[in-house]
Formats: structure tokens, C-alpha cells, sequence
């Protein structure tokens, strides 16, 4: 059995035909740079096939380069870990905490070299260690600049290449060097650097995998409230009152009939919780007579939690419409129908028709079907990935009708004075009530904006996203980038902020 789990675990999880069907995996050109990998897991093999395809020269230090070297690309080198840390300037440790210490008898051939940690601890280890990984294999390398990156890339997201949902890499390190190598080559290989600050957010971003839906937790809770309460309800009316007065027998409508009467009840709530805090927001802003001040705290956490509560409601709308396709699958309603056509022959009745009820379930199902349709709409263009594919006009188009609750940041503009605004991001940021255009080739678009709190635990978010991917926009004259340190006497701000007109993230400020 031993022998049978070694074959097993020993199996690689990159295919030997993959690498001989790609030729960019054979050949790697001389010039190309040279990027160490200590480790022979599958995280590393997989990590040598993405770099190796995208044009660097890769070397793995193993400690047992003949067992390992048929499972990486035919391009990357393979020999001893001694060997392997001599030439590359960046190296990624792909391998265990618990086997940090044994690469300490490296520490001579790894002096002045970057490390990317790509680790990632245990929910118990997370627990019980106050060090993260990354900080502790600084300690162990003080002589080294150790960069925490790639912990939250799958090993299969490495071999079929960055999407829409997980191009993200979070990156964190003491060193801006350092930082700007490994970004550059998260950028290479097709990823999104996002700069997370110091090392000391290492712990943050090592705990990111772990996470489990952090930001459904409340909209689940609160679907399922709804649920029950509304099941509860549709039980007493639909099956305990015909019991209790008439002695009829409906409990079989539980699994079907009263789940499919509760869906829509719960869509049709969840849906109106979606866009009854921008009227709220919107109240709120009238009575105070400004939008320059943050919300309250309750009414901040329900605006965020807005696309979570909409997608339950599809989702629960969804599921309407399949338990209403399989009521007619029933054997119950078979027996209701052959009862019915008893009662007509018995009744000496040969035609039914009422032609009330049949032009009230025509304009039933066919203003149902459209609600869907729109309901689905709204869902997929709220979804990251489809959304990342619109145009500002576009996704506006789709979903600004419906929500005029929203507010839009502005840039300040050179000379007017200075002020804060709280969006439901979360983040602060300079406002103007007019925004400052950016121009290239002679046309003109609203600007990008970028809100970066400091470390540690930095989170980002792209605010404004009009400008298309790749573009390079230039700022006239009279539009300016801010940054404030915390404490100024400007804007008394608790965070750090960087607003800036340059594309792509923009590195957290201490």
C-alpha cells in the first residue's frame, strides 16, 4: 500500500505530453533572464512551465536533480540547490515552512538575492505562529530581500494562464527593488501586481486563501432569514390551516410547492435591498445638505454588500423557475388532473373555459419571463469578469437606471479647495464637484482613479474604471495627483492617500 501512495503522490501534475507539444517550453534564448526555483513540488513545476513560456531562463535547485528533472520543461535546468542559487537574482522558495531552516546551509550562495515566499501556512499554523512565513524566512535570510507573491496563484491557474477572476498577485515586500523586480515579472508572465505594502502584510495576504466567501457571509445569513420566515409563513397558510380546519392532508407540498411560493417572496426582498440603500444614501446626503461625509457605519456595510444581495436574488429567482417547470411532474397534480376531469364528466360538462384565468396566467408567465430576462441582465454584468469587458457607457447603460443611488468621485482641480469625500468603498478621496479631463490624441475622457490605504492590511480598489486597458493618458495643466501622509493638516485623513492618473496600481505609502 506505501509503494502503491508513493507511485501516486510521485505522479506529476503537469503532463509530459504538454511540455513536448509546446515548443516555447524546448527552447529558451540565451539573453533571456535567469530565474531560480528551490523546490520540485507541483507549485514548482508549475511555476517553471509559466515562466519558461514566458521567455525566462529557469533553473530549480532540487535535492535529488535525476529523480526530478523529467517532470519539469525540457528548457528549465536542473541540478543541485547549491548550484542553482548561484547565478538568478530571483528566487522563489517553493517549499515548506517546516523546511525553511534546511536551506540556511545556503545562506552564503543566497546573500543579496531576492526570495519570493510563495507558501502558504495552514488555517492551525496561521494560528498558532506570530510570524508569517514570508517574515520568518526573512529572519532566517537577513541578508536577503524576501518578497511575498504568488501564494494565492494556483498551481493550475499557472498552467492554463491567468482569467478574469484570478489574474490578481498580491505582492509585499521591505524593499522597493525588490518589489518592482517581482512586479515586473508577475506582469511578464500575465498577471496584475497588486502592491500590498511592507512585509508586514504578509500575514494578511497569507491568510487570503483560507478565506472562505468573506464577503457573503452577511448576504447568505440574510437570504436564508428570509427563507425560513417566508417557508414558516406559506406552511401555516398552505398546509397547517387546511389541516386544523378542514382536515385535509397537504403536507406533501413541502418539498416543492411551498419552497417554489417562498422563492419568489425572497427574490422579490432581496432585490429591493439591493436599491433601497442608495435611496437611503441619497436621503441621508439631502438631510446633511452635502455628500462630502461618510456615511454611517450600518448603512457603509450594507452599500458594499449590494452585488452579493443581487446575485442571491437571481439566484433565488433562478430556482423559482425550475421548481415551477417540474410542478406539472408531480404524480400529484397527474391525480388533480384526472380528479378534475371527473368532476367534468360527472358535472356533464364537455368544454372548460374561463377566459379570465387564462389571460391572467398569460400575462403572469409572459411578465415573468421578462422579469427574469432583466433580473439576468443585471446579474451577468455585475459579475467581475463580464464587467471588466464593458465600456463605463456601456455597464452604465445596464445598470445606472437602476441605480441612481450611487455616487461618483471626482478629482480636485488645481486651485479649488481641498476636501474628503466617503464613498462606499470604502476609501477617501479627494473630491471636486467638477472632474479634471485627461486628454490623448486629441480626445477627452474622465479621469481613472486609484485609492490606496497605507499598510499594513492594505486593500485597494480601482475606483471610476473609464479608461480602457493599456492606454497611457497624459494630465493637462490644470489637473494635479495628490498625496497625503497621515496626520496632514489639509485633510485630516486616518489613511494614507495616493490619487493618481497613471494606469495600473499604484504602490501603498507609509
Amino acid at each position: 500500500m506505501a509503494t502503491n501512495m508513493s507511485g501516486e503522490m510521485d505522479k506529476p501534475l503537469i503532463s509530459r505530453l504538454l511540455l513536448e507539444s509546446d515548443g516555447s517550453l524546448a527552447e529558451v534564448p540565451s539573453e533571456a533572464f535567469k530565474v531560480g526555483i528551490l523546490g520540485s513540488g507541483d507549485f514548482a513545476r508549475s511555476l517553471a512551465t509559466r515562466l519558461v513560456g514566458s521567455g525566462f531562463s529557469v533553473v530549480v535547485g532540487s535535492r535529488n536533480p535525476k529523480r526530478t528533472a523529467g517532470l519539469f520543461p525540457s528548457a528549465a535546468q536542473v541540478t543541485f540547490q547549491e548550484e542553482a542559487v548561484c547565478s538568478p537574482n530571483v528566487i522563489f522558495v517553493a517549499v515548506f515552512r517546516e523546511h525553511y531552516p534546511s536551506l540556511c546551509g545556503l545562506s552564503d550562495g543566497l546573500a543579496g538575492r531576492v526570495l519570493v515566499d510563495v507558501s502558504n501556512p495552514t488555517a492551525p499554523e496561521l494560528l498558532r505562529h506570530r510570524q508569517s512565513n514570508a517574515e520568518y524566512l526573512a529572519s532566517l535570510f537577513p541578508t536577503c530581500a524576501v518578497v511575498k507573491a504568488f501564494n494565492v496563484i494556483s498551481a493550475w491557474t499557472l498552467q492554463a494562464g491567468p482569467r478574469d477572476g484570478n489574474r490578481q498577485v498580491p505582492i509585499c515586500a521591505d524593499q522597493p527593488e525588490a518589489k518592482r523586480m517581482v512586479s515586473e515579472l508577475a506582469r511578464a508572465m500575465g498577471f496584475t501586481p497588486v502592491d500590498m505594502g511592507s512585509l508586514a502584510s504578509a500575514r494578511e495576504v497569507e491568510a487570503m486563501p483560507l478565506r472562505l466567501l468573506p464577503g457573503w457571509k452577511v448576504p447568505a445569513l440574510l437570504a436564508l432569514g428570509l427563507f425560513v420566515c417566508f417557508f414558516a409563513y406559506n406552511f401555516v397558510r398552505d398546509v397547517l390551516q387546511p389541516y386544523v380546519q378542514e382536515g385535509k392532508n397537504k403536507f406533501y407540498k413541502l418539498p416543492v410547492s411551498v419552497v417554489n411560493t417562498t422563492l419568489p417572496c425572497v427574490a422579490y426582498v432581496l432585490l429591493s435591498l439591493v436599491y433601497l440603500p442608495g435611496v437611503l444614501a441619497a436621503a441621508v446626503q439631502l438631510r446633511r445638505g452635502t455628500k462630502y461625509r461618510r456615511f454611517p457605519d450600518w448603512l457603509d456595510h450594507w452599500l458594499q454588500h449590494r452585488k452579493q444581495i443581487g446575485l442571491l436574488s437571481f439566484f433565488c429567482a433562478a430556482l423559482h423557475v425550475l421548481y415551477s417547470f417540474c410542478l406539472p411532474l408531480r404524480r400529484s397534480h397527474r391525480y388533480d388532473l384526472v380528479n378534475l376531469a371527473v368532476k367534468q364528466v360527472l358535472a356533464n360538462k364537455s368544454h372548460l373555459w374561463i377566459e379570465e384565468e387564462v389571460w391572467r396566467m398569460e400575462i403572469y408567465l409572459s411578465l415573468g419571463v421578462l422579469a427574469l430576462g432583466t433580473l439576468s441582465l443585471l446579474a451577468v454584468t455585475s459579475l467581475p469578469s463580464i464587467a471588466n469587458a464593458l465600456s463605463w457607457r456601456e455597464f452604465s447603460f445596464v445598470q445606472v437606471p437602476y441605480t441612481h443611488g450611487l455616487i461618483s468621485p471626482q478629482l480636485k482641480t488645481q486651485g479649488e479647495p481641498l476636501q474628503i469625500v466617503r464613498v462606499p468603498s470604502l476609501c477617501r478621496i479627494l473630491c471636486s464637484p467638477r472632474p479634471c479631463p485627461v486628454s490623448s490624441a486629441g480626445s477627452t475622457q474622465p479621469l481613472r482613479l486609484h485609492c490606496e490605504p497605507s499598510p499594513p492590511g492594505c486593500q485597494r480598489r480601482l475606483l471610476n474604471p473609464w479608461l480602457p486597458p493599456g492606454s497611457t493618458w497624459i494630465s493637462p495643466p490644470g489637473c494635479v495627483a495628490w498625496k497625503l501622509s497621515r496626520g496632514s493638516e489639509l485633510a485630516q485623513a486616518d489613511t494614507t492617500l495616493l490619487v493618481s492618473l497613471s494606469r495600473g496600481p499604484l504602490p501603498c505609502s507609509t
